[in-house]
């Protein structure tokens, strides 16, 4: 009898509970060609590789190579052995991988920093975070998942990447005046 008297109130509910319509998701755009990438992202399709810093402040740092106009792949770290120079601006999550890169730059102007997948970055001049300015993707089709942009001066410049899904990521930095 509690049987009959629980699946007669399990049915109503069920029956009687409303629906929810999932939200359609947006299509993927159709990639049977390559993107146009536009003349200040064309780099993107030059591949290059560099390695990323995983514990701040080793000997190595100071004269590690900078990330520059390629699409660069860069192997990253699990979170449990990075050692960033300042404690990213939002909490890692634990279970992503992450690195530091140097960046160079020469002449004051737009710094772009484009990512292939999401991730948590930072930018890192002595020992502040810089603020970003812009936040956007690339275009469909290119890649490029992510990409952000600070107004910078002359100097070298950490770039602190965490909470990313895999254990590399590609990316490049770009100079716009």
């Amino acid at each position: 009898m509690k049987r009959h008297i629980a699946a007669a109130l399990l049915t109503t509910a069920l029956i009687g509970a409303p629906t929810i319509a999932a939200k359609p998701a947006k299509p993927a755009p159709a990639c049977a060609a390559g993107a146009v990438l536009p003349p200040e992202l064309s780099d993107w399709s030059r591949a290059a590789a560099n390695k990323t810093i995983y514990a701040y402040g080793e000997p190595r740092a100071a004269d590690w190579p900078a990330l520059g106009a390629a699409r660069t792949t860069l192997p990253l770290h699990r979170f449990e052995s990075l050692r960033f120079e300042i404690a990213p601006e939002r909490k890692p999550d634990p279970f992503k991988y992450g690195g530091m890169v140097p960046i160079e730059v020469k002449t004051p102007g737009r710094l772009v920093v484009a990512l292939g997948a999401g991730a948590w970055i930072d930018l890192v001049r002595d020992g502040k975070f810089l603020k970003s300015v812009a936040h956007g993707h690339g275009p469909d089709c290119s890649g490029i998942r992510k990409m952000v942009e600070y107004d910078v001066e002359p100097g070298r410049y950490l770039l602190q990447i965490s909470s990313a899904p895999a254990a590399s990521i590609d990316a490049m930095a770009i100079l716009r005046d």
